[in-house]
């Protein structure tokens, strides 16, 4: 049974994150077990930029059930302490969004975690797609310290 809320969540026709989980399209899987998963984004706005996500469809922070928020938290200390160690950055930026009005862009609940660039902060503008052999280097780099 769904629960009501007042989120504006996006109307995807597909799922991208189940698309990836699935092997469907090409991605970059840092980390898969049974209930979450850590993607290296295509999209970096900031140094070692991943995605992570439960592996169960939930739309928004607001459906996610108790046990996978307390998995997904471990898992985001786990993959920003390997961040930490992999980049060597002063800052770890960790965000998220529900709604369109917040910038939710796929209807999947996903959390960023990012080393903060040499000039501060992470990139909030346009960014460029890396490849997914770019990608892969950066699961590379990350994976030594996971």
């Amino acid at each position: 049974m769904k629960k009501i809320s007042n989120l504006d969540i996006p109307k995807n026709t597909r799922c991208a994150f189940c698309d990836y989980l699935s092997g469907n399209r090409p991605y970059t899987v840092l980390h898969k077990d049974e209930n979450i998963a850590i993607l290296v984004t295509r999209e970096q706005r900031g140094l070692g930029h991943v995605l992570a996500i439960p592996i169960r469809h939930v739309e928004s922070i607001l459906d996610i059930e108790d046990e996978e928020a307390a998995e997904l938290m471990k898992v985001i200390r786990k993959v920003a302490t390997a961040i930490d160690q992999a980049y060597g950055r002063p800052g770890i930026s960790i965000w998220q969004n529900n709604g369109i009005p917040a910038g939710q862009a796929i209807a999947h609940v996903h959390f960023h975690i990012a080393g903060t660039l040499e000039i501060g902060g992470t990139e909030r503008g346009t960014v460029p797609e890396i490849s997914l052999e770019e990608t892969n280097a950066i699961a590379t780099r990350i994976l030594q310290f996971f």
